[in-house]
C-alpha cells in the first residue's frame, strides 16, 4: 500500500491529523495478520501443554524463515534485502539456537549449488553483513548432508578452456579453511560446516587427513599472544571438537594419538583465554571419548527404568525399583585400554582446577563421559583422584570442579555405593567451605555447587543407600538453607532439600520444613537467621546442629552482619535447648572470647551476651534466677571479659571499635538479666567503658559510629537502671550527682560527636535519675539545639538534643506543679520554645541541607511532645502554641526534599487526626479534616510531588497556614529537582487560577508573597526561589488584574524589593532571577514600567558579560512580547540595537549602545558614579 501525495479533505485539524496518522502507519495491517491472529487466538489452548508449544513455536518459525528464504532465493532482491533477510533469519536462530534450524533449510541437490555461490560472492572483511555469512555456512553445512557422492555434481559444471576447474569438495574445503580464522560470529558457523563436510563417507577418504594436517600446523604456528593466533585457534579446536564429535570413531581413531600430542604442544591450560581453555578441555575429552569404545558401563548403578510404565508396574507389585547389583567383571575388562586415555583423564583433572568456571564445567561433563566407559576399576580410580581435590591445601576452584566431577559421576550412575561414604565426608565439607581472603572470603561457589551434588544424589539412589546418611545430609542443608550468607547458596540448598524430601522420603519433617524455607522464604537473610531457624529448631533432629553450626562457623564470620545475627539466632535458639546451651554452648563461647582473632572475639562476645539473656528469659518465666543456668563459673567469666579486653589494650586501634560495640551489648544484655553484680567493681569498669566510648566517637570510624554509639546509650540505660537504683524510685545521691555534673559539662565539649554521644545518653537516663535534676538537664539540652555562632555546623548534636529532649519527657511523663520531676505547667513553654525553635534550622554544609536532619528531629519531637500532653494534660497545649506547631509543619511538608516532606505531612496527619482526646486548638480542624479525610491518609505517597502538592496548595485557602505553606512551596518552586518544580508549578498555578476572578483574594495572596519577600530579604535560601516563583507568575500572567491599574501598589514594592536584593549582588543565579522579574513588570504600565526598564539598562552595562548578554536577550524578547511598551516608530531601531550589539565587548563600546537604548526607551542615561579617592 503506497501513501497517498493528495491533500486530505477537510479543514486544518483534520488534514493535521490524517498527515500524523499516515506517517505513523503506513499500512493497516501486515500481509500474515491472518495467520498470526490465528497463533494468537490458539494461545488458550495451547497453554499448559509442553508439546502443543513447542508444535506451535515450530509453526511460527518456519513460515517466517519460509518468507525470509524467499526474499534470499529471489534473483531480483538487491543485495540490502538479501542482507536485512539474513539478519532477521539470525534473529530468530538467535531464540531457539541453530540446532532447532538446521533442519528447516532447503537441502535438497539443487540447492548446493546456490548457496555454494551466494558464500562464496560474500566478502569477509565486510563487518556489516556477518549475519550473512553465519547463515549461509550453516545453510551449507545443511547441503552438506545430502546423500550423493560430491563428485556427480561437478560433472555438470562448465569451464572455459585454458581455465582449472575446481571441485565442488574443494571449493567447499577452501570456503571452510577460510572463514574458521575470521573474527566474527561467521567462525563457529564454519566449525559446524566442517564437521558436516568432513565426516561424509566420500569426503572422509580424500580430505579428512588434509584437513586435520592443516588444523595442526595452524595449532602449532599460531601464536596465543596475538589475536590473529587466537582467533585461528579458536576455530580449529571448534571444528575439531566437532569432528570427533560426530565422526565416525573407526574413522577419527587414527587420527587421535596424533591430534592429542599437538594439543599437548600448544599448552593451552597456561593460556590465559577462558575460551581456549575450554574448548581445548573439550577437544581433549571428545579425543578421550575417541579412545575408548562407546558402551554403557556393566557395573553402572541404576536406580528404576527408562519406562515410567514399567516403573509403576514394579511399584504396584511391591517390588523395588531398584535392580539388582551384581558387581561383576567387565565383558570388555581385558581389553586394552589405549596409553592415551590416561593422558586425557590426566588433562580433565587438570581441567576441574582451572580458574574459570566454564572450563571446569565441560572437564566435569567430561570425566563423567570417560567413566561411563571405563572398567569398573580403572572408573574407581577416576573417582579417587577426584576425590583428591578436596584437600585443605587445593584451592576453592579444585573443590568447585570437584563438586561438579561428582555430581555428573552420581547423575550417571558410576558413583557406585561403596563410595559414598568417602563421597558424602567431602561434600558435607563442601557445604560449609568459606576460605578467608583479606576482607572477604571465597567458596560461595563451592557450597552452590556442593548442594548440586545433593539434588543429583536425590535422583540418583536409592532411599536404602542413602538411609545412613540422610540425618547428615539432612542437617547440612537445613544449616545451608538458613544460615548461608549468599542467597543463591541458600536457594539451591532449599531446592536440593526439596529434591530429597520427594526422591527420598526420609528426610525427618521434610514436608514440614519445605513449606516454611522454601525458595522465596529463604531469600531474606534475616528471616533466615531469625524466624525460619526457630521453626525448624522446634524439631530436635535439628537443633543440635544448628546451634553447633552458629558456634563453630557463623561467630567467627568475617561479615560481622552475619556474626550478629548469628548471636541472635543463638538468643533464639538457646530457649529450644538451654541445657545444652548453657552446659556446652556457653563454655565454649567464653573460652572463644580471649581468642586472638578479632572476628572470634567480636562474635563471641555478641553470643554470650545474646545467649546470657535468653537463658535469664526462660529462667524468669519460672520464677528463678538466671544462677540457675549459669554456674559461678560462667558468671566470673562474664565479668572478667571487659578487664581482660582493658589489660590487653583491645579497646585500641581499629579493632577496638568492634571490641567497644560488642562489650556495650554485653553490658546491656547483662544488665537486663538481672545478674548478681551490684556494688561489684566491674560495674565502674562498664561506666567507664561507656563514658570513654562517648567522649571520642570523633575518633571511630563513621560507618560505624551510629552502631557504637546507639550500643553505648542502650548500654547505659540498662546498666542504670539495674544497678544504679538504691530504692525503688530512688537513686544513690553520689552517683547521680557524678553522672549528671559529668554529662552536663560534656554537653559543652567542642567535639560535635561528643555532645551528641552525652546528649542522647542523657536522655537515656531512666527517670530516677533525673528526679531533682530535670531542670537542670533540659537547660543543658535546650543549650545544645540553640544554634550558636561557634557551633552553627553542629547539626547532628542539634538533632540528638532534640532526640534527647523528647524521650526524656517520654521518660519521666507529666505531673502538675513539679518542674524538677516531671512536664508541667512551668517548664512546657521552655521545652516547646527550643523544639519550634529548631524547625528554622536550614544549616548547609559539603553535606547539603543537614538542617533537614534537626527539623525532622523537631517535627517528631513535637509530635511525641503533644500526643503526651494530649493524653495526660490537654490544657497545657495554648493555643499559638498549637497554631505555631501546625504552621511550622505544613510548611515543612510543602518544601522540595521528598522524604522530610511525607515526613512532615505524616505528623501533620497524625496530629489532626488524633482522637483519643483529640489536640486543642488546631487551627481550622473542621476544614482540615475535609481537606485531608482520615480514609486518604494511607493511600496517599507524600513521597511523589504529583500527589502531595496538589493536596498541601489547598491550605492556602486557610488564613492561618498561608504564609508558611506559600514560603514552603516557594523554595519547591524554585529548587532544582525537575518534578517536583512541575508538579508544584502546576499546583500553584490550578490554585491561582481558581481566584483570578476574585480581586479580594488575589490581593491577600499578593500581599502574602510580598512579606515573605520582605522577610527573607538578603537570604539566599529563600530568595532566590523567590525570584524564579516571581518571573512563573508573571510570565503567565497570574497578576494580570493588576496591569490595568498604573503604579499598582504590588507592582510598586515589588520593584522596590527586587532593587534592594539584587542591589552589589554577585550572586549570578540571584541577577539572572532578577533580570526576569524586571522583564516581567515591564508589563505594568506607569512609573513602574520606567524604573523596570531604568534597572534592565543598568543591567545591560554589569561587570559580568553574562548578565549583559541575558539582559538583552530578555529585554528582546520582552519588546516582542508586550508590544505596547516602546512606540511603533522606535520598535525597530531598539530591537535592531539589542540584536546587533556585541554586549560582551568592552563597556566603552557597550555602553554607548546602553545609552542610545536609554534615549529610544525615554529612560534617563544612568550616570557614572565617581570612587572616594583612597586616602
Amino acid at each position: 500500500m503506497a501513501l497517498s501525495d493528495e491533500p486530505a479533505a477537510g479543514g486544518p485539524e483534520e488534514e493535521a491529523e490524517d498527515e500524523t496518522l499516515a506517517f505513523g502507519a503506513a499500512l493497516e495491517a501486515f500481509g500474515e495478520s491472518a495467520e498470526t491472529r490465528a497463533l494468537l487466538g490458539s494461545l488458550r489452548e495451547v497453554h499448559g501443554g509442553g508439546a502443543e508449544r513447542e508444535v506451535a513455536l515450530e509453526r511460527f518459525h518456519e513460515w517466517m524463515m519460509n518468507l525470509l528464504l524467499d526474499i534470499v532465493q529471489d534473483q531480483t532482491s538487491p543485495a540490502s534485502l538479501v542482507h536485512l533477510a539474513f539478519k532477521f533469519l539470525y534473529i530468530i536462530t538467535k531464540v531457539r539456537g541453530y540446532k532447532t534450524f538446521l533442519r528447516l533449510f532447503p537441502h535438497e541437490v539443487a540447492d548446493v549449488e546456490p548457496v555454494l555461490d551466494l558464500v562464496t560472492n560474500q566478502n569477509p572483511k565486510d563487518h556489516e553483513t556477518w549475519e550473512t555469512r553465519y547463515m549461509l555456512l550453516l545453510w551449507l553445512s545443511v547441503t552438506c548432508l545430502i546423500p550423493f557422492d560430491f563428485s556427480r555434481l561437478d560433472g555438470n559444471l562448465l569451464t572455459q578452456p585454458g581455465q582449472t576447474r575446481m571441485s565442488i569438495m574443494d571449493r567447499i574445503l577452501q570456503i571452510a579453511e577460510s572463514y574458521l580464522i575470521v573474527s566474527d560470529k561467521a567462525r563457529d558457523a564454519a566449525a559446524v560446516l566442517v564437521s558436516r563436510f568432513i565426516t561424509r563417507p566420500d569426503v572422509k577418504q580424500s580430505k579428512m587427513a588434509e584437513f586435520l594436517d592443516w588444523s595442526l600446523c595452524n595449532l602449532a604456528r599460531s601464536s596465543l599472544q596475538t589475536m590473529q593466533g587466537v582467533l585461528t585457534v579458536d576455530g580449529t579446536l571448534q571444528a575439531l571438537a566437532q569432528i570427533f564429535k560426530h565422526g565416525k570413531r573407526e574413522d577419527c581413531l587414527p587420527y587421535a594419538t596424533t591430534v592429542l600430542r599437538c594439543l599437548d604442544g600448544c599448552r593451552l591450560p597456561e593460556s590465559n583465554q577462558i575460551l581456549l581453555r575450554k574448548l581445548g578441555v573439550k577437544l581433549v575429552q571428545r579425543l578421550g571419548l575417541t579412545f575408548l569404545k562407546p558402551k554403557v558401563a556393566a557395573w553402572r548403578y541404576q536406580r528404576g527404568c527408562r519406562s515410567l510404565a514399567a516403573n509403576l508396574q514394579l511399584l504396584t507389585q511391591g517390588q523395588s525399583e531398584q535392580k539388582p547389583l551384581i558387581l561383576t567383571e567387565d565383558d570388555d575388562e581385558d581389553d586394552d585400554i589405549p596409553d592415551g586415555v590416561e593422558r586425557v583423564i590426566e588433562q580433565l583433572l587438570v581441567g576441574l582446577k582451572d580458574k574459570d568456571t566454564v572450563v571446569r564445567w565441560s572437564a566435569a561433563k567430561g570425566i563423567g563421559r570417560m567413566a561411563g566407559r571405563l572398567p569398573r576399576a580403572l572408573a574407581d580410580d577416576v573417582v579417587g583422584s577426584v576425590l583428591d581435590c578436596f584437600s585443605f591445601q587445593e584451592t576453592d576452584k579444585a573443590w568447585h570442579g570437584g563438586c561438579l566431577a561428582l555430581a555428573e559421576l552420581g547423575r550417571r550412575g558410576l558413583l557406585l555405593p561403596s563410595r559414598l561414604v568417602d563421597v558424602v565426608a567431602v561434600i558435607l565439607k563442601a557445604l560449609t567451605y568459606d576460605e578467608k581472603r583479606g576482607s572477604c572470603s571465597v567458596g560461595t561457589n563451592v557450597r552452590d555447587a556442593a548442594c548440586y551434588v545433593c539434588w543429583a544424589f536425590a535422583r540418583a539412589y536409592e532411599p536404602q543407600e542413602l538411609k545412613p546418611f540422610v540425618t547428615a545430609i539432612s542437617s547440612a542443608l537445613v544449616i545451608a538453607a538458613v544460615f548461608d550468607r549468599d542467597i543463591n547458596c541458600r536457594r539451591a540448598a532449599s531446592a536440593a532439600f526439596q529434591e530429597n524430601v520427594g526422591r527420598q522420603g526420609t528426610f525427618p519433617h521434610g514436608i514440614d520444613i519445605l513449606t516454611t524455607a522454601d525458595y522465596f522464604a529463604v531469600g531474606n537473610r534475616s528471616n533466615c537467621f531469625l524466624v525460619i531457624s526457630v521453626f525448624i529448631a522446634g524439631f530436635p533432629e535439628y537443633t543440635q546442629p544448628m546451634i553447633e553450626h552458629l558456634v563453630t562457623m557463623k561467630i567467627n564470620h568475617w561479615d560481622g552482619v552475619i556474626r550478629e545475627l548469628a548471636a541472635k539466632a543463638l538468643h533464639n535458639l538457646a530457649q529450644q535447648a538451654p541445657e545444652f546451651s548453657a552446659t556446652q554452648v556457653f563454655p565454649r563461647l567464653l573460652s572463644m572470647t580471649l581468642s586472638p582473632d578479632l572476628h572470634t572475639r567480636h562474635g563471641s562476645i555478641l553470643a554470650c551476651a545474646e545467649v546470657a539473656y535468653a537463658l535469664y528469659k526462660l529462667a524468669a518465666q519460672e520464677n528463678r534466677p538466671v544462677t540457675d543456668h549459669l554456674d559461678e563459673q560462667a558468671l566470673q567469666g562474664l565479668k572478667q571479659i571487659h578487664q581482660q579486653l582493658y589489660d590487653r589494650q583491645l579497646y585500641r586501634g581499629l579493632g577496638g571499635q568492634l571490641m567497644r560495640q560488642a562489650v556495650c551489648v554485653l553490658i546491656e544484655k547483662l544488665s537486663l538479666s538481672k545478674m548478681p553484680f551490684k556494688g561489684d567493681t566491674i560495674i565502674d569498669g562498664w561506666q567507664w567503658l561507656i563514658n570513654d566510648t562517648l567522649r571520642h566517637l570523633h575518633l571511630i570510624s563513621s560507618d560505624s559510629r551510629q552502631q557504637i554509639k546507639d550500643a553505648a546509650v542502650s548500654a547505659l540505660a540498662a546498666l542504670c537502671s539495674e544497678y544504679y537504683m538504691k530504692e525503688p524510685g530512688e537513686a544513690d545521691p553520689a552517683i547521680q550527682e557524678e553522672l549528671i555534673t559529668q554529662y552536663l559539662a560534656e554537653l559543652r565539649n567542642p567535639e560535635e560527636m561528643t555532645r551528641c554521644g552525652f546528649s542522647l545518653a542523657l536522655g537515656a537516663l531512666p527517670g530516677f535519675l533525673l528526679k531533682g535534676r530535670l531542670q537542670q538537664v533540659l537547660t543543658g539540652l535546650r543549650a545544645v539545639t540553640h544554634t550558636s555562632p561557634e557551633a552553627v555546623n553542629f547539626a547532628e548534636s542539634r538533632r540528638d538534643g532534640l532526640k534527647a529532649i523528647a524521650r526524656i519527657c517520654q521518660t519521666v511523663g507529666v505531673k502538675a506543679g513539679a518542674p524538677d520531676e516531671a512536664v508541667c505547667r512551668e517548664n512546657v513553654s521552655q521545652i516547646y520554645c527550643a523544639l519550634l525553635g529548631c524547625m528554622d534550622d536550614y544549616t548547609t554544609d559539603s553535606r547539603g541541607d543537614v538542617g533537614a536532619w534537626v527539623r525532622k528531629a523537631a517535627m517528631t519531637s513535637l509530635m511525641e511532645l503533644t500526643l503526651l500532653l494530649a493524653r495526660s494534660q490537654p490544657e497545657l497545649i495554648e493555643a499559638h502554641i498549637c497554631e505555631h506547631i501546625m504552621c511550622c509543619v505544613a510548611q515543612q511538608a510543602s518544601e522540595k526534599i521528598d522524604c522530610f516532606r511525607a515526613h512532615a505531612a505524616s505528623v501533620f496527619l497524625t496530629l489532626l487526626h488524633f482522637d483519643s482526646p483529640p489536640i486543642p486548638h488546631v487551627p481550622h480542624r473542621g476544614e482540615l479534616e475535609k481537606l485531608f479525610p482520615r480514609s486518604d491518609v494511607a493511600s496517599v505517597n507524600w513521597n511523589a510531588p504529583s500527589q502531595a502538592f496538589p493536596r498541601i496548595i489547598q491550605l492556602l485557602g486557610l488564613p492561618t497556614y498561608r504564609y508558611h505553606v506559600l514560603l514552603g512551596l516557594v523554595v519547591s518552586l524554585g529548587g532544582l529537582t525537575e518534578s517536583t518544580i512541575r508538579h508544584s508549578t502546576q499546583s500553584l498555578f490550578e490554585y491561582m487560577k481558581g481566584i483570578q476572578s476574585d480581586p479580594q483574594a488575589l490581593g491577600i495572596f499578593s500581599g502574602t508573597l510580598l512579606q515573605i519577600f520582605e522577610d527573607n530579604l538578603l537570604n539566599e535560601r529563600v530568595s532566590v526561589p523567590l525570584l524564579k516563583t516571581l518571573d512563573h507568575v508573571l510570565t503567565h500572567g497570574c497578576f494580570d488584574i493588576f496591569t490595568t491599574e498604573e503604579d499598582h501598589p504590588f507592582a510598586v514594592k515589588l520593584l522596590a524589593l527586587c532593587k534592594k536584593e539584587i542591589k552589589n549582588s554577585k550572586d549570578v543565579q540571584k541577577l539572572l532571577s532578577g533580570i526576569a522579574v524586571f522583564c516581567g513588570m515591564v508589563q505594568f504600565p506607569g512609573d513602574v514600567r520606567r524604573k523596570a526598564l531604568l534597572q534592565l539598562c543598568l543591567l545591560l552595562c554589569h561587570r559580568f558579560p553574562l548578565i549583559r548578554k541575558t539582559t538583552a536577550s530578555q529585554v528582546y524578547e520582552t519588546l516582542l512580547t508586550y508590544g505596547d511598551i516602546v512606540g511603533a516608530d522606535v520598535l525597530d531601531e531598539v530591537v535592531t540595537v539589542l540584536s546587533d550589539t556585541a554586549w560582551d565587548a568592552e563597556l566603552a563600546v557597550v555602553r554607548q549602545q546602553r545609552n542610545r537604548l536609554c534615549d529610544l526607551l525615554g529612560v534617563p542615561r544612568p550616570q557614572l558614579v565617581p570612587q572616594p579617592a583612597a586616602c
